[in-house]
């Protein structure tokens, strides 16, 4: 399944999240909620296809607040970020969680696109486009997310399938106000993430795995 991320420039298939692979789902999913059984103003958690790794998800209630400074430790340098909270709690109360358990140590950023829209999207350690750590959740839209350089926001497979998926944008892109915004690359993450983009896709593809190879080495919060 891929994502719905694109533009007018670019076929709407640019990323990709959980919910088409074969790996069998955390053993957590067996005790998740159904969305219906969340109360108003909760995460809602609830089992997906596409788990690639043993992960659990969060609690309902929202355990992080206020920004929260994070940093992706790669192959090609670390990416330092900032995290909205107050924002979108359970968008990054899943992420905080993921990177906890190690969910995305040694895993590639995928997919780089070089025109219509300016992304590197990571967060599938299967490293297909499909994976994703067994759990989806709702989209925390309002309506006025833009995209400029240096955005951090959730890849999707339609409304309300975050998974573990997100791009970072490294250059300014037309997009719909349909992927979460949870965070802000600083200038020296948008500067390697830029380098990166700069060596374009395998091939001279305008989409496609970065020339550059980059991996995820691990996050570090606080």
């Amino acid at each position: 399944m891929r994502a719905r991320l694109g533009s007018t420039l670019l076929v709407l298939s640019v990323l990709a999240l959980a919910g088409c692979s074969s790996s069998a789902a955390p053993d957590a999913a067996d005790t998740m909620p159904t969305a219906d059984s969340v109360p108003e103003g909760a995460c809602a958690y609830v089992e997906a296809a596409g788990g690639v790794r043993d992960a659990t998800a969060p609690p309902a209630e929202a355990e992080v607040s206020g920004e929260v400074a994070a940093v992706l430790q790669t192959s090609v340098g670390d990416i330092p970020m900032t995290l909205d909270a107050d924002r979108t709690p359970c968008t990054v109360g899943s992420f905080v969680s993921l990177a906890e358990q190690g969910y995305y140590d040694d895993s590639p950023c995928h997919r780089l696109t070089t025109s219509g829209i300016f992304v590197l999207q990571c967060g599938d350690p299967s490293g297909t486009g499909r994976g994703g750590p067994g759990y989806r959740y709702g989209d925390e839209l309002d309506g006025s997310e833009t995209y400029p350089a240096g955005t951090v926001a959730m890849a999707n497979a339609g409304a309300d399938t975050n998974g573990s998926q997100f791009f970072l944008v490294y250059e300014d892109t037309p997009l719909p106000p349909s992927y979460t915004v949870f965070g802000q690359l600083d200038e020296a993450g948008l500067a390697v993430v830029r380098e990166v983009a700069a060596a374009g896709a395998e091939g001279g593809a305008p989409d496609g795995a970065p020339a550059t190879a980059v991996t995820i080495t691990g996050i570090s919060l606080g």
